[in-house]
């Protein structure tokens, strides 16, 4: 993408502005405890979002430029340490007095090896897609939930080397380092033919460990159980996917997957029943609410009050609409579906005598004559 040299120098002063005022470690949602790889990480998934090739919302390259610059000052380990001590100010002390802002384009290049065409091309790790069950509460009042994930992650001792250190990757003797051996096998008498096959040494890769590293024992990456927060918004329809970039399986030969939530609904008894935005609920009445009315209130899934008012009489399996109180509609919650409330009318099993003898005289207008009609 061909970018204005103008619209980058005010976008590059704009930045020098802001997060001059910013915490850098609050630009890319980071702790100042984090490690290197966690400022890794987070630049590469803040970058990719974004980036001007990708998203085209307003602000999006100023908090472009804002990030890389929160890179490159804390992926440094001496320019870290003085803005740990000094802040910005410290900064530009160090470096003559005002501190140069990179080219935040270069430097994503420089990072991914090119812009996105490039970016594509790099081998991708295997995505992970779970279903994820919540309440209908949390979907209702929208809610976050902490989880947890297995995964593995590249070693921290020998960043993904699988070797003690630098010194104990050695090139292959048998294939000197080229990972392919040249095999000669013989055709006819005097005629011979070549081919390359995969170095078996060394597995193709060119290189042999002398010594394995310590922590992993020559396997590069180890088991980690990483924590994650599940921001569920409110009237999230079921499916709903919930992705974390590049939070899949690490390895030193592709880039991490996602981890993918589908979003459902968990089954619960009786109560609360959810159709799109509409919320459905069984109300059960006595034999007496039903011929006379009545006036309750339910508690609805975010504990306010609505209140079921039916005047007169009410048939079992009667539904009520109540316009509003359904489920939030997804990305405008502040506008919802219906409620249809179901009512199930409980007869009681036995009728005192006196009780069956005013019914008696209420329906048929008269009292029954002997006992057995009672």
């Amino acid at each position: 993408m061909a970018i204005n040299p103008l619209v980058l120098f005010l976008a590059l002063l704009l930045c020098a502005v802001l997060v001059s005022a910013a915490d850098l470690y609050k630009v890319l949602d980071l702790d100042r405890s984090a490690s290197e790889q966690d400022i890794k990480k987070a630049y590469k998934r803040l970058s990719r979002k974004y980036h001007p090739d990708k998203n085209r919302e307003p602000g999006a390259e100023g908090k472009f430029v804002e990030v890389a610059h929160a890179y490159e000052v804390l992926s440094d380990s001496t320019k870290r340490q003085i803005y740990d001590r000094h802040g910005e100010e410290g900064l530009k002390a160090h470096e003559g007095g005002q501190h140069q802002y990179a080219n935040p384009f270069d430097m994503f290049s420089q990072f991914f090896g090119g812009g996105f065409q490039a970016q594509e091309q790099v081998r991708r790790g295997p995505t992970s897609v779970s279903e994820f069950e919540v309440s209908l509460e949390d979907v209702y009042k929208g809610a976050g939930i902490d989880f947890m994930i297995k995964k593995r992650v590249l070693c921290d001792h020998c960043r993904g080397s699988g070797a003690a250190s630098d010194g104990d990757i050695h090139a292959c003797s048998e294939c000197g380092g080229s990972g392919v051996r040249v095999v000669k096998q013989q055709i006819f008498p005097g005629m011979y033919a070549q081919s390359q096959v995969s170095c078996n040494k060394c597995g193709g890769r060119g290189r042999v460990i002398v010594r394995e590293c310590p922590a992993c024992a020559g396997g590069k990456v180890l088991e980690h159980t990483a924590h994650f927060t599940l921001d569920v918004p409110r009237g999230a329809p079921e499916g709903h996917e919930v992705v974390f970039e590049g939070e899949g399986d690490e390895s030193p030969d592709w880039e991490p997957g996602d981890v993918v939530l589908r979003v459902r609904t968990r089954a619960e008894k009786g109560g609360w029943r959810r159709k799109e935005s509409s919320l459905y609920w069984k109300e059960t009445i006595g034999v007496d609410e039903a011929l006379l009315g009545f006036s309750r209130n339910l508690t609805h899934l975010d504990g306010h009050v609505v209140p079921l008012v039916r005047k007169g009489v009410t048939q079992p399996g009667f539904v009520q609409t109540i316009r509003g109180e359904g489920m939030p509609h997804f990305e405008r919650p502040s506008s919802h579906g219906d409620l249809f409330v179901e009512y199930n009318v409980v007869l009681p099993t036995q009728l005192p005598t006196q009780t069956r003898q005013r019914l008696a005289e209420a329906f048929y207008g008269k009292a029954p004559r002997d006992k057995d009609e009672l």
